[in-house]
């Protein structure tokens, strides 16, 4: 029986024995915040990503905030961003004292559409872009990069979802100026609480995001930089993520084996599955659309087969900011989050629970 969508007592349990080895190391060690363990597990997530820098922070929508702030961002300025993406882009935006500015998605990847992202870059002022690699499934970032740099706007890569999706060799947060990860328990790859991370191969947005990271300090107790704040990564899970990051290719492999799974065999007219996808994918929430999206929900919990929706609300439309957005709609948008739904998809579910799964809809 599926007890959710990402079983994660059946992900941890293999590697329990290692993971308790690691921990005991860092009780050895006294050491508990920015010691050893961080040290390494940065240098060795930044050579997994293929940049120069990598910067542990306690959690992915630090990442973010902390990333715009090291590119300057604050008030009166601008961030291009998504709004089917949880809120997460727009809550670091606000933050910063920003305002978020909503391109529309495109219905068959969910992701940002390019066309109306570069209608918004050609007639108003961008200060900043915030590109979701959402569901794990990489965005066009390429052209998103030559578009907002050919206007000297710097590119932020939300890769909460995407840790180790690849196009042409080159990974998930090194194509923009710098990349945001979180590395929440349910993640690809997830420590065993809360932690993110920015990578970049630019040393002076590296160095800036370390001095916001600690009360903006350029030495102990000068607080030099404003707005800082206290925003660290622990040892422990420093070093729960550095058992975890060999494996993760892995993973992921496994992970696309089931969405193509899903997608091959899922056939009920009424559902729209996602397409099928190479190394770019890394199947972080597998998701599917459906008109009559809460009936189906009802049918599959009935069956015992959790699901969830990522996600219900348009950004634009929720309760704690819809004020800053009077009469925002993106049509694709409104629609994908009227209707989105996603099944159980992780690394160490079976091919016969797929099926159930895939069975119970196609009966609907």
């Amino acid at each position: 029986m599926l007890k959710s969508i990402n079983d994660l007592n059946r992900h941890t349990q293999p590697i329990q024995t290692a993971l308790n080895a690691a921990m005991e190391r860092v009780f050895q060690s006294g050491r508990f915040v920015l010691g050893q363990e961080v040290k390494a597990f940065e240098e060795e997530f930044a050579g997994y990503c293929g940049v120069s820098h990598c910067v542990s922070l306690a959690n992915g929508t630090d990442a973010l905030e902390l990333a715009l702030r090291a590119l300057g961002i604050g008030h009166g300025k601008t961030v291009l961003t998504v709004a089917n993406a949880g809120m997460y882009g727009t809550v670091a935006i606000l933050a910063t004292g920003a305002l978020p500015v909503y391109a529309d998605i495109l219905p068959g990847t969910l992701l940002v559409d390019i066309a109306d992202l570069r209608r918004i870059l050609d007639r108003q002022t961008v200060d900043a872009v915030i590109v979701t690699h959402l569901y794990g499934l990489l965005a066009d970032v390429p052209e998103i990069v030559r578009l907002a740099h050919a206007r000297k706007i710097p590119v932020v890569e939300d890769c909460a979802q995407a840790h180790g999706a690849m196009l042409r060799g080159q990974k998930a947060g090194s194509f923009g100026d710098i990349g945001c990860f979180s590395f929440y328990p349910t993640k690809n790859l997830g420590a065993l609480g809360d932690g993110g991370a920015v990578v970049t191969s630019r040393a002076d947005l590296a160095e800036r995001v370390r001095r916001l990271r600690q009360y903006g300090w350029s030495g102990k107790y000068h607080a030099d930089l404003a707005g800082g704040c206290n925003s660290r990564l622990d040892e422990i899970q420093a070093a729960v993520l550095r058992v975890m990051l060999p494996l993760l290719d892995g993973w992921n492999g496994r992970r696309r084996e089931i969405a193509v799974r899903y997608t091959e065999k899922i056939a009920h007219p009424a559902i729209v599955t996602p397409a099928i996808h190479a190394e770019e994918y890394v199947a972080h929430l597998y998701v599917i659309r459906a008109a009559r999206r809460d009936s189906l929900k009802q049918y599959l919990a009935e069956a015992g087969i959790p699901s969830d929706i990522h996600y219900p609300v348009p950004d634009y439309m929720q309760a704690s900011c819809r004020h800053l957005f009077e009469g925002a709609d993106k049509p694709a948008t409104s629609r994908a989050c009227a209707e989105v739904l996603t099944l159980p998809c992780f690394p160490e579910m079976s091919d016969n629970e797929a099926d159930m799964v895939i069975d119970r809809i196609n009966s609907w």
